[in-house]
Parts: C-alpha cells; structure tokens; sequence
C-alpha cells in the first residue's frame, strides 16, 4: 500500500487535514476526514480542459464529460446515474478550460459503491463507447449550447468576451461549450483518442472526504484502480502566457432581441495562485460585489441608470484571469452615460484604494465564501483536487483564506491602478433591437374594426 504524507492546515481553515498518497500508476489520492456527518464525498479532477483542445476540434472535452455518463463495461446505459442516486446519493460533471472533474456525494456506507464507478468507467469507458452514445450525447451537447448560448438574452456573451480577450490562437480563445461545426465534426476515433490520452490514472487526482476510514478508503482506491494501466502520450497545453496589458481597448456592440442595454466587460488580471490575483479579487469585491459595493451604490442607488451592476473574477491558471464587469440599464439610459461612470469610479478607487471598513468588509465577504466551501464535503474535495492538478499542492486549499487575510489596502488598490484601465479591457455593448411585426392582414384591420 503506498505511504502518504500528512499536512494540517493553517489557522483559519479550522484545522482541517489531508493527506496525500500516489499509486504505483501515477494517481494521486487526496483523503481528508471529516466526521460531523455520515456522508463521504468522492471528487476526481482529469487535467484536460477546453485550452487542450486543436482548432477544428473544439468542444471534445466537453463533449466527454456527457459521454462518461453514457455507460462503461460494468455499468449500462444510464446506470451510473442510478446507481448513484439509489443509494441516496447525488452527482454530476463540469467542464471548464483547465480540467474536467466528476464528483459524487454518498451516504459514508456507500463510498465503496462510488470509488467502483469511477474506476470502472475510468478503467473501461472505451469498450462502451460507440457510434450510437456517440451521437446521442453530441445531440444534447447541440441542445445544452442553445440552450445557454445562442437562444438566451445576453447569451453569447461569455463566448464573445472571451475571444476578444484571449487572441486568435490563445488555447483561451475559445470556450468549452465548442461550436456546432466542430462538434458536428468529432468523429468516434478522434473521441477514443482523446479519453486513451487524457482519461489515466497518471493525469487524475482523485479526493475523498467525510466521513471515512482512511485505510480502509486507501485500501479500496488500490483495489479498484490500481490495476488501470497510465498513459504517457499527453503533451502540455500551449502556452496561455500573455503582456499583462492588452495596450489598447477592444470592443463590439451587438444587436439583439435583448430586455436592455448592457455594458460588459473582461478585464485582463493575474493568474490565479499568486497574491496579486487575490489583491484584484479584493478590489472586485469592494468595486462589483453586492448592494454594498461602490459601482451598485452609484449605478443602481444614486444615479439610477442601471438596475444591476457587478463585478466578478474567472480565476484561471494558465492564462491572465479575467475581470468580469456586468452592468444593466435602466430604462432609455444609453451606454456611454454608464460607461463614464463606471470609469470614473475605477479611476477614483485607483487613486484612493479602498477604505478600512471596505477593506475589512471584502476580506470578510471572501473569508467567509472560502470556510462555507470547506465546510461541506464537496466542496473541500473539489478545492483539495483544484490545488493539486493547477498548482501541484492540495495542502494550499487549506492555507487559502490566512493569504487572502494577508493581502493590504494598498496591494489591493495597486492591483485595481495596474489592472482596472481602458486600455486593459474587452468591452461588448448590448443594443436592443425590437422583433420585427407581422404585418396586419385585411382580415386583422376588419376585425379591429368591429
């Protein structure tokens, strides 16, 4: 049996633990007790993501996340949803640009039932992978993208900011959703070839938390996929490296069938991992963060131009993170009146940081968002796998609130001079048009008479 190490966490993540183990074939096992509740909660983080993909090819990873549902050797059809969910547990899947992960929480007694699931389609996916799952689940791919992209107000946005910020090229520049071309493309080699490359144990972290026994959880993970052979034919992703400033603003305005105008915005900010990440995170918490941050207490209470206004932060590792500006008008109130007033206001906190009951307020805020997350189960599981596949230690999950309380108002008001500027920022100006009329019959008029 493989020997791990343990690791307590620092003050401040309420002594939490884990430790860390490695099977003879490269997976790495994060197990962490927590007996509060007899619930256990199984994560398991592939390091593939939208930024692995080719151009022509964009959407596979994606596309194999609803594929790992579709059945493997052991497990038919919609089983594993069943199996799941009949033994009192729940599950899904996400994907985003830097990894995929599935995750399932369990009664404790039934952890055994998820760690021969995972393995099993982890071990053997390819042997149910056909023509006919193949199809089904690019079909819903189809429906899950109009159905969040293009059939929704404001829908094509995240796609839209996203290719402007990241260049063509960038492994960033598009997102994980794909396009209907290349998912209409996919061929059933070209998805074999990617679950032999990328679904190993040797590119996988695997987390478990709640209410267990370590040994005996440690002694299941070697019986049910200690036996998957590794795979040594991934290649690193592409750079994702960029200047910290884009040098000049890049924008463009859309037409659509929206309730509003709207003014958004991604802003280029450090990679996620350093403390300069977690001083523009700070900012955008004063700045954008609820009904008590600056740019809501002008746009939507003071001036009354906009009915919401926020800031958000897409943390990301291998690339600038992105600052995410979202702002909606209010009535006939045309975009360059909001647009001088969200500068105005970025431009003041750059010159004056923010203050010390700001200061206190957004450390709090983001403190208290970091414990809730570590506090369940999952969510513990999922930032423990989150650290060790991005940054190669899961112990810094743990530590992650004492450098958020490090950070100072002046890192925090130097990250927003550096960062927060035009000449940083994709812009996307939402114009409303109004759906064309049917024009009226001679009938309708005859009837409008009456």
């Amino acid at each position: 049996m493989p020997k791990g190490h343990t690791a307590t966490a620092e003050a401040g993540s309420g002594g939490l633990t884990a430790t860390e183990h490695r099977l003879a074939n490269g997976l790495r096992v994060v197990l962490s007790e927590d007996h509060l509740t007899p619930v256990a909660a199984v994560c398991l983080w592939y390091d593939v993501g939208s930024r692995h993909e080719v151009k022509g090819r964009t959407g596979l990873a994606h596309l194999f996340e609803h594929l790992m549902f579709q059945g493997s050797k052991q497990v038919k059809g919609n089983g594993h949803f069943e199996l799941v969910q009949g033994a009192g547990g729940s599950l899904n899947g996400t994907t985003s640009f830097e990894r995929t992960n599935y995750f399932e929480t369990m009664p404790a007694h039934q952890l055994e039932l998820a760690l021969w699931l995972e393995a099993d389609r982890m071990g053997s996916l390819l042997s149910a992978l056909d023509d006919e799952s193949m199809e089904n689940q690019r079909d819903v791919v189809k429906n899950e993208r109009r159905q969040r992209y293009d059939n929704v107000p404001y829908g094509t946005a995240f796609e839209k900011l996203t290719a402007l910020s990241y260049p063509e090229g960038h492994p960033y520049h598009h997102t994980p959703i794909g396009s209907m071309a290349d998912l209409d493309a996919a061929t059933l080699e070209d998805a074999r070839n990617f679950f032999r490359t990328y679904y190993a144990p040797n590119n996988a972290v695997l987390s478990v938390v709640g209410d267990i026994d370590p040994q005996e959880t440690l002694a299941w993970v070697e019986k049910y996929f200690g036996s998957i052979p590794s795979h040594d034919g991934k290649q690193p992703p592409r750079d994702g490296s960029l200047p910290d400033i884009i040098g000049k603003e890049l924008r463009e305005v859309v037409e659509e069938d929206v309730p509003a105008r709207a003014l958004m915005a991604a802003y280029r900010l450090p990679e996620d991992g350093t403390r300069a990440c977690d001083a523009a995170d700070l900012a955008l918490t004063v700045l954008g963060s609820g009904e008590s941050s600056r740019l809501y207490n002008r746009l939507v209470r003071r001036d009354r131009t906009a009915v919401a206004a926020g800031f958000g932060l897409l943390r990301l590792a291998g690339a600038p993170s992105l600052g995410w500006l979202d702002v909606k008008t209010s009535g006939d109130v045309e975009v360059p009146v909001i647009e001088a007033a969200v500068d105005e206001e970025l431009a003041r906190f750059a010159a004056e940081g923010p203050t010390e009951e700001e200061m206190e307020r957004a450390q709090a805020q983001l403190e208290r968002e970091w414990l809730d997350r570590l506090a369940t189960v999952a969510g513990r599981a999922d930032e423990l796998c989150r650290y060790a596949v991005l940054f190669g230690d899961p112990q810094l999950a743990l530590s992650a609130v004492g450098r958020v309380l490090d950070v100072t108002a002046e890192e925090v008001r130097a990250a927003a001079a550096a960062r927060l500027r035009p000449d940083n920022r994709a812009v996307l100006v939402y114009e409303p048009i109004a759906p064309e009329a049917d024009e009226a019959t001679d009938e309708d008029e005859e009837e409008a008479a009456k």
